[in-house]
């Protein structure tokens, strides 16, 4: 465990921490250059865990599991670049994300200058993190019975989601290989965490090894699959204020996007 532990802080990183390159899977002509600056993205998952009696309310997340809810920042790749486990199931997204910003803020990739990471609606649109217009048709996934985007706000939602949803890819592939993330031992609470971490160190090492792996196969072959158990936190949306400039900036990609159809 300690050596996966020290594995995990020289491979849950940024290769680039500068964020120098546009990734390949930006440049189709779909998404460039209005998304070329997205460097990935961030969300939480749950993962249940085993906690005594005294803390069971707080660790129940809203699916009524005891879980730790787990914050995530992925790369285009499907690496992980940083994660932050132990916060229990019960609390917010974006308390856990305010937590890595702050105690844990000399570790956190943060995003350079008009760089940013594309989050869900349950973090404000702020300057460096974009997130979805709230109220308008979101996941792509819905619009697979024929139906597609009206309008440029729908149209920018299914472009953010398409993109966003490497980092529910790299949850699924996660949790597909690692079954023991499903049924965690009766350690304490650390120790669990302490788990969770080490499966996303040798995750980014399958990765970085380009070993044949199936998971990563089948994500790389359709870039719209999605592991059967991935799921993130679907937090709900926040009532923090978004950014003024961050609104106009999402609608300057917005215009632009719509222009590429």
């Amino acid at each position: 465990m300690a050596c996966l532990i020290n594995l995990a802080k020289d491979i849950i990183r940024p290769k680039d921490p500068q964020f120098t390159n546009v990734h390949p899977r930006l440049k189709n002509r779909k998404f460039t250059p209005f998304m070329d600056n997205c460097i990935g993205a961030i969300d939480g998952t749950h993962i249940e865990v085993v906690v005594p009696n005294a803390t069971a309310v707080q660790h129940r997340n809203r699916h009524k599991e005891k879980s730790q809810n787990v914050m995530c920042v992925c790369d285009f790749d499907m690496r992980f670049t940083f994660v932050l486990a132990g916060w229990p199931g019960s609390v917010h997204d974006m308390r856990v994300f305010n937590d890595a910003q702050s105690r844990l803020g000399h570790k956190f990739p943060h995003p350079p200058p008009e760089k940013f990471y594309l989050v869900d609606s349950g973090y404000p649109n702020r300057p460096g993190y974009l997130a979805p217009i709230k109220g308008i048709t979101y996941h792509f996934q819905e619009y697979r019975d024929g139906t597609m985007p009206i309008g440029k706000r729908e149209h920018f939602n299914y472009c953010h989601s398409s993109l966003r949803n490497v980092i529910e890819r790299s949850f699924g592939v996660l949790k597909n290989k690692w079954r023991i993330l499903f049924h965690l031992p009766s350690y304490p609470q650390r120790k669990q965490s302490k788990i969770i971490v080490a499966c996303m160190a040798v995750h980014n090492f399958i990765r970085e090894s380009k070993i044949s792996d199936r998971e990563f196969d089948l994500c790389d072959q359709d870039e719209n699959y999605v592991p059967l158990h991935a799921q993130s936190s679907n937090a709900n949306a926040t009532n923090e204020r978004d950014s003024a400039v961050m609104n106009q900036f999402r609608d300057w990609v917005a215009d632009g996007l719509w222009s590429l159809k």
